[in-house]
C-alpha cells in the first residue's frame, strides 16, 4: 500500500492554514493523516509510521462511509479538518483522545439558557485553549481526495501501526490503554458538576 499525498506528503499543513479563509483544505472527500512531532502523552511514539522528524499516529475520513437507507453526508476535508482543529472534545474524537492523554479535564458542559441539559463534553474553554495551542504547536495534517474513502482507511488501517485510532484498530498494541484511558475520563466527567458555559 502506497499513497505519497499521505506517506510521503510534500508538505504537511499547520491549524493556521486549515483555519485561514480560504483554507487550504479542499472541499472534497477523503483520507487525512495526522503527523505528530512530539508523544502526546504515553503514546508509543517510536513504533508509529515517520516522516521527516514526524510520526503519524492517526487517520480518518471525510464523509463517513454511507449508512443504507440514509442519504449520503456532505462533509468534506475542509469541514472535518476545521472540526479537528478548532472545534471541541465532543464534536472530534481525535480532540477528546488528545485531550484524555494530555492529562485534560474532561467535562460535561452545558449552556446558561440550558443548565439542566449537560450532555455535551468537552474539556471546558480553558481546557479547548490550552489543546489548540498543543496541536497548533506540535500536530500537523496532510490529506488525499479520493470518492470513497473509508475503503483507503481501511487499509491503511491494515498496514501501519496507527496508535490514536480505536475504531477497526483493535489490534493496535495501545488500543486496549487508550480505551480505557477515555473511559476513566467519561466516568469522572460524569461524576463532577457540569461548567455552565
Amino acid at each position: 500500500m502506497t499513497n505519497d499525498d499521505l506517506l510521503k506528503p510534500a508538505k504537511l499543513y499547520t491549524r493556521t492554514e486549515v483555519l485561514a479563509k480560504p483554507t487550504a483544505a479542499p472541499a472534497a472527500a477523503g483520507v487525512y493523516g495526522w503527523y505528530f512531532d512530539t508523544p502526546p502523552g504515553a503514546t508509543p511514539f517510536e513504533e508509529a509510521y515517520a516522516w521527516q522528524g514526524w510520526r503519524l499516529l492517526y487517520v480518518g475520513i471525510a464523509p463517513k462511509r454511507p449508512t443504507p437507507g440514509k442519504p449520503p453526508s456532505t462533509r468534506t476535508l475542509s469541514h472535518r479538518l476545521r472540526e479537528h482543529y478548532n472545534l471541541n472534545a465532543e464534536g472530534s474524537t481525535l480532540r477528546l483522545t488528545l485531550g484524555c492523554l494530555l492529562g485534560l479535564e474532561l467535562r460535561r458542559v452545558a449552556s446558561q439558557k440550558h443548565p439542566g441539559t449537560a450532555k455535551r463534553r468537552t474539556f471546558g474553554p480553558g481546557g479547548e485553549q490550552r489543546l489548540n495551542e498543543w496541536m497548533a504547536t506540535h500536530a500537523r495534517v496532510v490529506w488525499h481526495e479520493c470518492s470513497e474513502p473509508w475503503a483507503l482507511e481501511h487499509e491503511i488501517l491494515k498496514r501501519l501501526p496507527l496508535p490514536l485510532n480505536l475504531e477497526a484498530n483493535s489490534h493496535s498494541s495501545f488500543h486496549a490503554d487508550l480505551t480505557a484511558l477515555r473511559a476513566a475520563a467519561k466516568a469522572r466527567a460524569r461524576s463532577l458538576t457540569p461548567l455552565i458555559v
